[in-house]
């Protein structure tokens, strides 16, 4: 079993401001990601190729990210993730089953739907799917203004007593994420990590639920 590893993930591409700069610097560094994509627009089906022509696990994070929506049943949720995996497989012909909620399986969000994240969490599985949280946050959508407060908050949260899942996001003109990725990767290499991406095998990293 390989040690010390560092997951990265990006959420909510893809879009061609921030997916083909990511891609560039991985491709640069020689390093595999995980990409949890939205439904792409068609204008966009070239970058959700392009992740899967460069050797990156494509993964979904739903049809849409409306939580008012996603959360009302378990029924919703489902085809929130199977309308994704049938659009993805047609697009790119990848049978995706790894996943990422909206908010991550910790969210309170979906409180309008008391116990809504339980029951889903409960069945996610016996649908084919897996899902993965996260157990280092970036902070880029949580307000980090600059790319060194990432960096820092990144790697300070970095443990060799458990893989590393890194969560970051993939929207448009995400420059504090950018401007610290490159260096989180040359970080990590020289502290003896292994990049790798999540597959299907992969143990998967969970929060506690909380509705």
């Amino acid at each position: 079993k390989i040690k010390h590893i560092i997951y990265l993930t990006f959420d909510d591409g893809p879009n061609r401001y921030t997916t083909p700069k990511v891609l560039n610097i991985l491709k640069r560094n020689q390093v595999k990601a995980t990409f949890f994509e939205l439904k792409p627009a068609k204008k966009d089906y070239d970058l959700t190729r392009r992740v899967v022509n460069e050797g990156h696990t494509l993964a979904m994070h739903g049809f849409q990210h409306k939580y008012d929506i996603i959360y009302r049943s378990v029924k919703i949720y489902k085809e929130n993730l199977d309308k994704l995996q049938e659009r993805l497989f047609k697009m790119v012909g990848v049978w995706c089953t790894v996943s990422r909620f909206p908010g991550g399986s910790s969210n309170m969000v979906s409180k309008y739907n008391p116990g809504v994240m339980t029951r889903i969490t409960k069945r996610i599985h016996s649908w084919g799917y897996h899902y993965f949280d996260w157990n280092v946050a970036s902070g880029d959508s949580d307000g980090i203004k600059t790319s060194d407060a990432l960096y820092r908050n990144v790697v300070k949260q970095l443990s060799w007593e458990h893989d590393n899942v890194v969560l970051m996001h993939d929207y448009t003109h995400n420059d504090v994420m950018l401007g610290a990725l490159e260096r989180i990767i040359k970080y990590g290499k020289k502290k003896g990590y292994t990049f790798l991406p999540i597959t299907a095998s992969t143990e998967e990293v969970h929060h506690s639920v909380n509705n």
